[in-house]
């Protein structure tokens, strides 16, 4: 889908109550199926203690796509899945989400992978950072730390790539590409929040309950009570509260289904997934949350990073940007909202939208299937080159 081209009308967040009230719903609609299947096949058709043993047992997921570390930092290690090293090829680098999961949501399953869908896109030099969890070590690690592990992987990679960001990720790779744009050949965002006050997201609507009038004392509270570092399973206990239904759905079908493998099989391996967390730094967090979610101060233009200031008009790189009309963590006007902010002629902002959430936007099958080869596609257009540096813009 080019610049031209209609975009469909993204659809409001619900509200909490919203969530809540759908949630009672979908329990009510879950525990009625169950009482049925009891009646009309036994009680035995439920195995409720293999139901309780799946629900509380989880492994730590794995990378699915061949390839081999090539360095590691106390941050994150970077992940080399190259099938070839052409010459004039610019190498992509994938920065995954950071919300408490491992980072191999990008490469899910053999069926489910972004990265994947990146090699088969002809973009064979690919590469993905994996964002290690919080220690005590690097509980105070700060964004400029983040930045300099990007720094790092795109130097390993000679310097310049097409650089794509998912959610977290995304607005990562947009503060390092607004700082260092001749290092930056095409930027890509998948439910990236760059606004991050538009389209009445839920995550803004919790910050305004837990920091009233701005107040971050509940936040600081958090990280303090866990020795500096964000729980992942704070961040995942939030995700469910936000939208309980996916969760109270997602175990009841389990309960109904236990006679079937294959479903067990995809139940356990995104559980697995989401269910394995792992900890983000306290102060990295911290400033997340007071300069991003709370100050928006990315698109509001305050936002400095080693007293420079991260000025979104120095983008000027080709621009995809791919968004989920049903996405209640990102919603599409916020990952949209970058278009309005930067230097990148409009011929070459390609936007997209998926008719489902968030997480299908990184590993959903209807995404990598119809949406990203196109956006990939664009990429693997400019990225024919000679690899050089495009001169650095002056700071505004």
């Amino acid at each position: 889908m080019n610049a031209s081209s209609p975009i469909p009308a993204p659809t409001t967040s619900q509200s909490l109550l919203d969530s809540w009230v759908e949630a009672w719903a979908v329990a009510f609609s879950g525990v009625a199926d169950c009482l049925t299947a009891a009646l009309t096949r036994g009680p035995a058709a439920l195995d409720v203690p293999r139901w309780l043993q799946l629900i509380s047992t989880h492994r730590r997921p794995s990378w699915t796509t061949a390839h081999e570390v090539v360095f590691e930092a106390p941050l994150a290690r970077l992940r080399d899945f190259s099938t070839s090293r052409k010459r004039g090829l610019v190498p992509t680098l994938v920065l995954p989400p950071q919300a408490g999961h491992d980072s191999c949501v990008v490469d899910y399953s053999a069926e489910q992978s972004q990265i994947g869908t990146i090699l088969a896109s002809g973009l064979e030099r690919a590469l993905s950072l994996d964002w290690i969890g919080a220690t005590a070590e690097t509980a105070d690690a700060s964004i400029e730390d983040y930045l300099d592990v990007i720094d790092q992987a795109i130097g390993h990679c000679g310097g310049r790539v097409n650089l794509i960001g998912d959610c977290q990720g995304g607005w990562l790779a947009t503060i390092y590409a607004a700082l260092h744009p001749e290092r930056v050949n095409t930027l890509t965002l998948a439910g990236a929040p760059i606004d991050f006050h538009a389209g009445e997201p839920v995550v803004h609507e919790v910050l305004r309950h837990l920091a009233p009038g701005g107040d971050l004392r509940f936040y600081e509270a958090l990280v303090a009570a866990d020795g500096g570092v964000l729980k992942g399973e704070h961040m995942v206990a939030g995700f469910i509260m936000i939208q309980p239904a996916d969760e109270i759905s997602r175990q009841l079908q389990l309960l109904l289904h236990l006679d079937e493998p294959a479903y067990v099989a995809r139940y356990r391996e995104f559980e697995n997934w989401f269910k394995h967390t792992q900890d983000i730094p306290g102060g990295f967090y911290l400033w997340v949350v007071r300069h991003l979610f709370r100050d928006n101060a990315l698109v509001g233009g305050s936002l400095r990073v080693r007293d420079q200031r991260v000025n979104l008009a120095s983008l000027d790189m080709p621009l995809n940007l791919l968004a989920g009309a049903t996405d209640h963590i990102t919603p599409p006007d916020q990952v949209f909202a970058i278009a309005a902010l930067v230097s990148t002629p409009p011929e070459l902002v390609v936007r997209d939208v998926t008719a489902g959430g968030h997480l299908g936007l990184f590993m959903g099958h209807v995404a990598l299937r119809e949406h990203w080869p196109p956006l990939l596609a664009e990429v693997l257009r400019h990225s024919r080159a000679n690899g050089q540096p495009r001169p650095k813009p002056l700071s505004a």
